[in-house]
Order: C-alpha cells, then sequence, then structure tokens
C-alpha cells in the first residue's frame, strides 16, 4: 500500500525479487519483455512498484551488457498477493525458459532513499501474512537480502564507474555473500544491484571497510547520484537456484 507523507509516496508491502539466465533460444523472448517492462503487468492484483531490468554480461556488474540475463523487482501490498504472482503465469513463462533461475518473497527491515520518488518503508506485520513467523524460534540467523539503486548523474558517469569495479569485485569475492547480480533500468546511469548474504555480520563486514566503503565516500563526496535507495530484507521464502558470486566473476573473466 502507499502512503502520502510530506509529498513523498512511501511504498510499504512485500517484495518479489524475480532473476533469470535465458536459454540461447529464448533470448529474443526475454528481449521483448524487458522492451515491455513493467506495463506488461499493469493488472496484476496487488502490485504497487514493479521494474525489469536487464544485467551486465554473465549476470555480473560490468558495462557490457548479457543478452540473456534479466531482472524482476516488485513489491505487493500483501505476502499472499507475491505468492501468488510467483506461481502465475509470468513467473512461470519465465522460469520455463530459464537455463537458471532464482526467485525470492521478501520482507523490508529498513531503507534509506528514493526510487522514482517513491520511499520504501519497514513492512508490516499485517501484510505477511502466513509469512509472518518465518524464521521464528530457528537457531540459524535468517539470509539477509541488500537492494542498491541508483540514479548517476550523467556528468558523473565516468567517476562513478572508476570507482565501482573494485567495490563490486570485492562483493563477490566477500565472506558470507551467497548470491550477487548487476541489474540496470538504463546503461551506465540507472544501476542497480541485488545481493544475498549469510546474515548482517557479514554484509556490514563488506559494506564498512575496503573497496565499498571507499566508493560509497565518493559517491556522497562528489555527489555522484540523483537519486538513490538502499534497502534492507529479510528473504521469506525462495525457489531455484544462482550460481555463487565467485562463479560469476570467473565466467567474466575467461570470457
Amino acid at each position: 500500500m502507499a502512503e502520502v507523507a510530506q509529498d513523498v509516496i512511501t511504498l510499504s508491502g512485500v517484495v518479489v525479487v524475480v532473476l533469470v539466465n535465458y536459454l540461447r533460444e529464448h533470448q529474443g523472448w526475454g528481449w521483448m519483455r524487458l522492451m515491455q517492462g513493467p506495463g506488461a503487468l499493469k493488472e496484476t492484483p496487488g502490485l504497487c512498484f514493479a521494474k525489469v531490468m536487464g544485467s551486465g554480461h554473465g549476470g555480473g556488474f560490468g558495462l557490457r551488457p548479457s543478452a540473456s540475463h534479466q531482472g524482476l523487482i516488485a513489491v505487493f501490498d500483501h505476502a499472499g498477493q507475491a505468492d501468488a504472482f510467483l506461481q502465475g503465469g509470468h513467473v512461470q513463462a519465465m522460469r520455463e525458459r530459464a537455463a537458471q533461475h532464482w526467485s525470492g518473497l521478501l520482507e523490508v527491515v529498513s531503507a534509506r532513499g528514493h526510487w522514482d520518488g517513491q520511499a520504501w518503508g519497514a513492512t508490516p506485520a499485517s501484510q505477511l501474512g502466513e509469512h509472518a513467523d518465518a524464521g521464528a524460534g530457528s537457531a540459524e540467523p535468517s539470509p539477509l537480502a541488500v537492494l542498491t539503486r541508483a540514479s548517476i548523474r550523467p556528468a558523473k558517469a565516468m567517476a562513478f564507474w572508476r570507482n565501482a569495479p573494485p567495490a563490486q569485485n570485492a562483493m563477490q569475492r566477500a565472506d558470507g555473500c551467497t548470491l550477487a547480480m548487476g541489474l540496470g533500468e538504463a546503461p551506465l546511469v540507472r544501476q542497480c544491484t541485488f545481493s544475498l548474504w549469510r546474515d548482517t555480520a557479514a554484509m556490514n563486514a563488506y559494506a564498512r571497510q575496503g573497496a565499498h566503503q571507499t566508493a560509497i565516500e565518493a559517491a556522497y563526496r562528489h555527489q555522484y547520484f540523483s537519486e538513490s535507495l538502499f534497502v534492507r530484507m529479510r528473504l521469506l521464502a525462495r525457489q531455484g537456484a544462482w550460481p555463487a558470486p565467485n562463479a560469476i566473476d570467473t565466467a567474466e573473466a575467461l570470457s
């Protein structure tokens, strides 16, 4: 659902992430879905936000685009509607045409910033349905998912991309990072990353030191972004499998 406060729309809901690597014979089909964008989903019950994005080569973070990797990020009013979407025809058609696929249902824990002028709020328990008690009583920490996105000022794009590769390479090698994919709405200037971490401690160890910390400090000092969003989420459910981050890194190095 969307609430208006101080002229800023704040979304609160359950997040769906779908990642696919299309088979060669279905890359044209996937390209058409990318061109259609979220317009193809406008009649989906409960949908209040959606983005269909491309990726870098091999699903990574480089400037060379991938012909087969795509991602879908959506926010739903309620977990029941998100579950129905994940089991529905649109996502199933993506999975059937993919060599690899991964999908997740996620609860927003915290967020700062905006995406298309919209802030994201923490997911209320009332919107989680049967997932409200997911992970309760478990001795294992819940996996932490992180979504980052930024609109890069065109005049700052080259400076941004000089700082980005070391931070992105560090993520793919970070202890505790189990999934990492680079996504984009537009080449060079509208970038997004999705990553999954063993726990909060592993994510913090990466975020607060080394190349990532250097890149973040440069971004804010030099005002690279006209808009940015950082979201922490708890993984409620998942389906499919995705290559480990170091496997993506190796594939890029060999190509």
